[in-house]
């Protein structure tokens, strides 16, 4: 088999494919069909020479390349039928491919017409199409071009060396047009894969560069040919070249400034952009976002936390990249950009304008997370307040006021009846001194449930010794408790003091009636900033604790002053442990 002919194969399977995928997967299926019917009349070709049916063949072969795959590109990524100028287009095109097709002899002057037909079809689309189509049209004319063009450099190189073989230059051109239907399936099903933009803007520098180094290089070598009379060796060519060579890199970067001004506009200075933004970023992170666009010249920025979009200024685009916004060892989210037009990722420069920044922009965050930490805790706080007030409303009411009233109503019958009855009138005044003395204790349980008086008493480490003398253990034996407590005990607030009080109560609670134990121990330690408590037992804990309303508790009110709960088993029994702020 010849390479030419494996060429054909290889091209003829690739539109074949291509146009199945663009019909069934596009609203482009008259160019998707047309591309399909050439790839098959390509393999169609092939078949033939194999079979020596040469005339055939050559037929084959000139309606896939001069009608069907030129009016497949005339009609992508839809057709411009309402459009006069489209419409001379397509005409025009599948008009030449007919006349190439019939007459052999008329293929190489119809190419010069159905070539620039198509570059100006590709042309009008680009000014008329909606986005979708110029994304299309960009990724199809993208690959289709430069595959022609890399391939009429390779045959103007070859033939300057004078080993031009006509055989091996087809072979290459067929082979490098096997690229062009998969650039359509990707142009009309996936464009967003990568902004193609870029890869022109990068495909247009790379072939300025290479010509311009080819015609320099060419130029030079022939003008000192022509002035020694001789040609010169491989030797100083290559290093005419090599030194010609050191001008390359200069060139793409002021190549690529160039076509940046021309199609995207001005790019900022990396340290201007960086100053202004330090001195502009605020509290407010959309206007934060909102300078990070101006100074970059980006088209979108956002603030994510998670999956949630904080804030945003600009456009969406399709290609973003995100740079994660840390304090310390905190990720606290990240900072989400849109590249520009043409861009396949930010410039150095700009990365790391956004890295000078991005503290800022975490602590424009942490500062958000705190003050909505504060406004939940205010909440929290306003109703916790309410609730205890609603508790002891609904005490009173429930227990005092019944009791009270009933002490004055008795009052009132003593009075009446201690002339005429005075056994009956002391009856009633025994009944009032029973009824007062369950109101004290009403209000004696209400006073508790709002402070412990053993803690105003004695203090936080009596109070607890207080409370753990009279411990029980379910089988009636005294439960030995163990205090350990620092010398002096810092200054405490009485929201953490009586935390701390509850707190180690509820634990030995626990441990007197569940944990069948005989002994525990309760340490109290105090740091630079926190009050560590920690009470253990001996008894008999086996896997993870089920969290009830006791161990709940214990950590509700941990948690609401501040401070953190662990509670579970141990490697001797159970263990809570409370780190409380002072």
């Amino acid at each position: 088999m010849s390479v030419l002919l494996a060429a054909a194969i290889v091209f003829g399977v690739s539109a074949a494919v291509a146009g199945w995928f663009i019909l069934k997967g596009s609203t482009a299926r008259s160019s998707g069909t047309l591309m399909l019917l050439g790839g098959v009349a390509t393999l169609g070709g092939c078949a033939a020479v194999q079979l020596e049916l040469d005339g055939a063949a050559a037929v084959l072969f000139r309606a896939a390349g001069c009608l069907a795959i030129p009016a497949a590109l005339a009609l992508f990524p839809r057709p411009r039928w309402s459009e006069p100028l489209g419409f001379v287009l397509i005409t025009v095109v599948v008009s030449a491919g007919v006349i190439a097709t019939t007459w052999a002899s008329a293929v190489e002057s119809m190419g010069f017409v159905i070539v620039p037909a198509l570059l100006l079809g590709v042309w009008w689309g680009l000014e008329r199409g909606d986005q979708d189509e110029r994304r299309a049209l960009t990724w199809s004319s993208l690959v289709w071009i430069t595959c022609g063009l890399v391939a009429t450099l390779i045959g103007f190189v070859r033939e300057s060396a004078e080993s031009a073989e006509a055989f091996d230059i087809a072979s290459l051109a067929v082979f490098l047009a096997s690229l062009g239907p998969p650039a359509m399936v990707i142009g009309v099903l996936r464009p967003e894969l990568v902004d193609v933009r870029g890869l022109v803007t990068r495909a247009v520098v790379a072939a300025t560069v290479l010509f311009t180094f080819l015609a320099v290089a060419i130029g030079l070598i022939s003008v000192i040919e022509d002035l020694r009379g001789q040609p010169l060796q491989a030797a100083p060519v290559a290093v005419l070249c090599a030194v010609l060579a050191f001008g390359v890199r200069p060139l793409q970067v002021t190549l690529r400034g160039v076509v940046d001004q021309l199609l995207f506009g001005d790019r900022p200075d990396a340290l201007t952009a960086a100053s202004s933004l330090a001195d502009r970023i605020g509290d407010d992170p959309v206007l934060a976002l909102a300078a990070i666009r101006e100074a970059l010249v980006l088209p979108y920025a956002s603030l994510r936390v998670g999956d949630e979009t904080l804030a945003t200024s600009g456009s969406e685009v399709t290609h973003t990249r995100a740079l994660p916004l840390r304090l310390g060892n905190d990720l606290l989210g990240e900072v989400v950009v849109g590249l520009r037009p043409g861009d396949l990722g930010l410039s150095a420069a700009d990365e790391d304008v956004l890295r000078i920044v991005a503290p800022l922009l975490a602590q424009t965050l942490r500062a958000r997370a705190l003050a909505s930490d504060l406004k939940e805790s205010r909440g929290a706080a306003i109703t916790a307040i309410e609730e205890e007030r609603r508790r002891l409303r609904r005490d009173i009411h429930d227990g005092l006021g019944p009791t009270l009233s009933g002490v004055a109503f008795s009052a009132d019958a003593a009075r009446n009846q201690i002339r005429s009855a005075p056994e009956r009138a002391e009856e009633l005044l025994l009944g009032l001194r029973a009824d007062t003395a369950g109101a004290i204790l009403e209000i004696r349980r209400l006073v508790e449930g709002l402070r412990p008086p053993a803690l105003d008493e004695l203090g936080l480490f009596g109070a607890v010794r207080q409370h753990a003398a009279a411990l029980l253990t379910d089988g009636g034996a005294p439960l030995q408790v163990d205090i350990s407590t620092p010398d002096d005990l810092p200054t405490v607030s009485a929201a953490v003091e009586v935390a701390a009080y509850r707190i180690v109560i509820e634990a030995l609670t626990n441990v007197a009636r569940h944990a069948d134990a005989t002994r525990a121990s309760v340490s109290f330690t105090c740091g630079d900033e926190n009050l560590l408590l920690e009470v253990r037992d001996d008894g008999h804990s086996i896997g993870a604790w089920t969290s009830g309303v006791g161990v709940k508790s214990m950590r509700e009110r941990a948690e609401g002053v501040g401070g953190s709960l662990t509670a579970g088993p141990g490697t001797n029994g159970g263990r809570v442990r409370a780190t409380l702020p002072l």
